[in-house]
């Protein structure tokens, strides 16, 4: 399934993350570069004169207990930007792992903006309603690799990214946001300096390795398992790179192909959280 279906809610990866600065606010200031993987959760919405979600899919069950989510917030920042009664009955079909670095909430509540768009007959700047919803919406919303700075609300556009394959594997372990950032130590980092483009999946992983990941450290001396993840996605056969992704526990390994990608997760432990293939569609190609 391709991002040029509204309710598609492809799994989020900073291919780099890097922390430069924080604001008077204690909010962190990032410089990342966000792709988007060909997995990912799924929102429909029908016609309701109540506001009601309903959840299933395999990784539902760790929301069951949430009272509210960005789903619900987003669709009532919709109804009041636009004027109009929040009345929906949305689905979410969950299939991304729950507080695990790949922007899965933030990627349910860019879904519903754009599929209660489309129901309400709303016409509203999306992005400037995602921007009060959280750092990774406005970069869902967009829904096309992008560089992502300031609190996550500067996009700007990135060089065409060649053919080339993604891994990604949870051990099933949430990791809460918040308290990677208290664990994290150290100073700021420079934004990355981009290059005009990538031959190939090669040139890429060259390029993004000495960018890594800030968060990288805090979250393995949180949960000790993102190491394990790392070190079996970089032993796999035809792994250019192995990083954690956001604030984690997800991981990612680059390839050269999707179907390489798709072989190394196979051959990782059953227990976790795993899927390999490639790049998600952006909406506006064919």
């Amino acid at each position: 399934m391709s991002s040029q279906d509204p309710g598609f809610a492809p799994a989020k990866v900073n291919l780099y993350l890097r922390v430069t600065g924080r604001r008077a606010d204690g909010f962190h200031l990032l410089d990342s570069l966000a792709v988007f993987a060909g997995v990912g959760d799924r929102v429909s919405a029908l016609r309701s004169r109540r506001l009601i979600l309903a959840l299933d899919g395999p990784e539902a069950g760790e929301l069951a207990a949430e009272a509210d989510n960005l789903v619900l917030r987003a669709a009532r920042a919709l109804a009041a930007a636009a004027g109009c009664p929040p009345g929906a009955m949305l689905r979410l079909e969950k299939r991304l792992p729950v507080a695990s670095g790949i922007g899965g909430g933030s990627a349910d509540a860019a879904a519903a903006l754009r599929v209660l768009a489309g129901l309400w007959g709303v016409q509203a700047d999306l992005g400037a309603i995602a921007a009060t919803l959280g750092a990774d919406v406005p970069v869902c919303v967009a829904g096309r690799p992008a560089r992502m700075q300031g609190v996550g609300e500067v996009l700007s556009p990135v060089p065409t990214l060649p053919h080339c394959g993604f891994l990604l594997a949870n051990p099933r372990l949430p990791l809460a946001t918040p308290a990677v950032f208290r664990a994290r130590s150290g100073g700021f980092s420079e934004p990355a300096s981009f290059p005009a483009g990538w031959a190939d999946a090669e040139a890429l992983a060259e390029w993004l390795r000495p960018l890594g990941n800030d968060l990288q450290a805090a979250a393995i001396s949180l949960c000790p398992e993102v190491a394990e993840v790392l070190a079996a996605i970089s032993t796999q056969s035809a792994c250019l790179l192995a990083r954690m992704s956001g604030s984690g526990a997800t991981c990612f390994g680059l390839f050269p192909s999707p179907a390489e990608a798709e072989a190394a997760a196979a051959a990782l432990p059953a227990g976790w959280w795993r899927w390999g293939g490639g790049l998600g569609v952006p909406a506006d190609q064919p």
